[in-house]
Parts: structure tokens; sequence; C-alpha cells
């Protein structure tokens, strides 16, 4: 649910450019007033497995399209909604900035839609609501699924609206609607039981962490064994089972395709241009591959599955390392 700059009108993505800002001055501003340092390994630890996971696309059965995981949930439910907006903010900017994964002029968009509506909406007002105080036990899978479902139509809704309110591309409102929801309708069920796994697992081995997240306690014991396991993981996806990534058009692709026949849009306009130009710059993995294999890869070797490519493995781990010092950096920062 990436969204390219060729969708945005310079007025919405500037207003969303402020809207997100103002939510990562808030967010930063609550992680600051709390006393709990020990968070500070798990932001970066979680930003490098969320920035993996995001890498691994899975098989929409009977669509032709394929989905991955938001992270927002997982995010919140292990670091409360604040630290969590902020660590997906991370993710999000590196993938814009380095991988060419989302436009910038689409960033404030993106992070609004991946990172609000999952942490400011689906996780306190429905995954708490329906958990309870616990957060855990027999309500944790409705709560999860329910959350995840969602945290993603709303994201899918927020994508659909901004692309009609900015008036640059011939989409239908009605048509693009009816395709962005029921996909990522799938998509949040796979989201949620992802999620309730994930917590379940943290659940048994560390409860503190859920009940620090909600903001009752600090967690009182050492976190580096966790933080290590979880890059530990963001590694192995990010450099090998994101070899076995889905091929297919993702959601908002898939949707696109449906509605106009491209998978995506031209961009046009002076400022799409600039901003495109700095991408190119920056983006030193685009696509998630060597810049030779991006531009130059073979249509065989498109189809190849598992697609296993140095470039992507490259990319998985630099764009990991990459998170955990942003995320890590701003929650030692926001401390100090």
């Amino acid at each position: 649910m990436h969204m390219a700059d060729a969708l945005i009108s310079p007025g919405v993505g500037g207003l969303m450019w402020a809207v997100s800002g103002g939510l990562i001055a808030y967010s930063a501003k609550k992680v600051r007033k709390e006393a709990d340092h020990r968070k500070v390994p798990l932001m970066g630890a979680l930003g490098a497995f969320i920035f993996a996971a995001q890498m691994i696309n899975f098989t929409i059965p009977g669509t032709g399209s394929s989905g991955h995981l938001g992270g927002g949930l997982i995010l919140s439910i292990l670091l409360g909604p604040y630290a969590a907006f902020l660590v997906l903010a991370s993710v999000l900017a590196v993938q814009a900035l380095f991988f060419a994964d989302g436009g910038l002029l689409a960033l404030g968009c993106n992070i609004f839609n991946l990172g609000f509506f999952t942490c400011f909406a689906a996780y306190p007002l429905i995954y708490k609501t329906i958990a309870g105080r616990s957060l855990a036990g027999k309500r944790l899978l409705p709560a999860a699924v329910i959350a995840g479902i969602a945290g993603l139509q709303l994201g899918a809704l927020g994508v659909v609206l901004e692309t009609v309110f900015s008036g640059v591309s011939d989409l239908p409102f009605r048509t693009f609607l009816s395709l962005m929801l029921p996909i990522h309708l799938a998509i949040g069920i796979v989201e949620g039981l992802v999620t309730s796994a994930v917590a379940g697992f943290i659940i048994k081995a560390r409860p503190e962490l859920l009940a620090a997240a909600a903001g009752r306690a600090p967690i009182g014991l050492s976190v580096k064994r966790t933080a290590l396991g979880l890059a530990a993981a963001a590694v192995i996806s990010g450099t090998a089972l994101s070899w076995f990534a889905s091929a297919k058009p993702d959601g908002l692709e898939w949707a696109l395709f449906r509605t106009s026949g491209r998978e995506e849009l031209e961009n046009s306009g002076k400022l799409r241009g600039c901003l495109a130009s700095l991408q190119n710059k920056t983006a030193f993995l685009p696509g998630y591959s060597f810049k030779r294999a991006a531009t130059a890869a073979r249509p065989a070797e498109k189809a190849a599955w598992p697609a296993v490519d140095a470039g992507t493995s490259v990319a998985g781990f630099v764009g990991g390392v990459l998170t955990l010092l942003l995320a890590a950096l701003a929650g030692l920062w926001l401390k100090r």
C-alpha cells in the first residue's frame, strides 16, 4: 500500500507531510516523557524486523494479487502506539529514500495510511477493547484479526480518498474503492493472524513487554536477548526468506491495473520530476536489488521463483541495519 508520487498532487502531498510530521512530533513528545530506556533497543530491532517482513509478499489466492504486512499493529502491541508510530515512520522513510519503495511526495500519505490508522485507531480502540486488560487469552486472536482488518481497510480508504482529492488521475472513485477494500480485507486477515501469533509468542516469553506497551509498568528486565532474537529474525527474513516473496502485484498495484490497465501511473509536473530525480540519486538499491538488476533484468529472471538474488539479500540486510540505526538513534535522542 505504498503510494507513488503519480497518484498525489503537491497540495495533498504537502498537507499529508504536515499531518504526519505533526503526529511524529506528538509521538516523540510522548515517548520522551516515558522513563523506560529499555525500550530503545526494542525500537531498533523491531524496526529492522518490520522492514524485513514487508519485503515478503504473500499471494492472495484466486486474485492474482499479493500483500505484505504493514506492521503497525504488531509494533503497537509491543511498544505502545507512540513509539510504534515513530518506528514505522522510520521504516517507510528508509524504504522511500534508499529503495525507491513509495514516493517522496507521497511519504506523508504512506506514513499516515500505514501508521495512524493502526497505531492510533486499530490498536487502542479495537485491539485493546476486545483483548481486555490482559491483552491475552482467548480474546487475542479475534482482537488481532478484527484490528488488523480495520487498520488495513481504513488505510486503503485513505489511499483512495487522497488519490481522488488530488485529482491528478482519472481513476473512478467507486471502481477504485470497490477493488481496494476487498483485496485489503484479505491482506488484513493475514495481518491479524500473524499479529496474533507474534503477540501470543511474546505473551509466553516476555509478558512484561505487553504491560509496558500498554503503559501499566516500565519494562522490569533486560531486553537484550529479545532484541537480539528479533534482529536475527530480521536478518534471516531479509536475506533469505525474501527470495520466496510472491512476484504478483501488491494490492494497490492490482487495484490500479484493474481500474486503469496500468500498475503504475507516469509522474508528471516539475515537482514530481525533481523528487523522482532526487530519489534516483538516494536509492542505491531500487526495488530491493542492485541498480543493474533492477533496470536490466530479463523476463526469465523475473519469473523465477524462489528469486535467489544477491541484490535482494544485500537490500534486506542493509535496509534492516539502516532502519535499526534510525529507530534506535531516534529513541536514544528522545531519552537523552
